[in-house]
């Protein structure tokens, strides 16, 4: 199985360390950083101390691509099971998601999600419901779930 994680402009770069440390407890092959997601380099390709401490030393390989849209359809052209976890009246239950041989699963930015233009490309949208009054998680603790549900089998 290959699973990879996609990062859509999720800006804090706090938040993207913590993803990274989840990616690497769960094994993910690769995560993608798009639009202006913050890379664990600062713009001179030097280590970010606050990436650093926040992913506490994961390996998780990865790449970034401006384009997210571009990536998608190439990761569908290669067969990619796409799933973006947002809410959307055609989203469904995180927990009935079904698995293929290869996976890429997209996280959107902290205030406006995943671009509808992303949701069109997906195979599937993914929900965490919400029972109180918020109606969503940090994306660190969100992607953490979504990441066990899917991958601790």
């Amino acid at each position: 199985m290959k699973n990879y994680l996609i990062l859509d402009s999720v800006r804090s770069v706090l938040n993207v360390g913590a993803i990274f440390r989840t990616a690497d407890a769960m094994a993910i092959d690769k995560i993608f950083l798009c639009g202006y997601s913050p890379t664990p380099l600062d713009r001179f390709g030097r280590e970010r101390n606050d990436f650093k401490k926040a992913a506490l030393g994961a390996k998780t390989p990865w790449e970034y691509r401006e384009d997210i849209v571009e990536l998608v359809k190439e990761l569908k052209k290669d067969g990619f099971n796409i799933i973006a976890v947002e809410q959307d009246k055609n989203a469904i239950d995180y927990k009935k998601i079904s698995l293929k041989e290869k996976n890429a699963v997209i996280m959107g930015n902290e205030n406006f999600g995943v671009k509808r233009e992303v949701l069109n490309l997906a195979d599937r949208i993914a929900e965490l419901p919400m029972r109180g009054f918020k109606n969503s998680l940090n994306v660190s603790v969100t992607t953490g779930i979504i990441l066990y549900s899917f991958f601790d089998k």
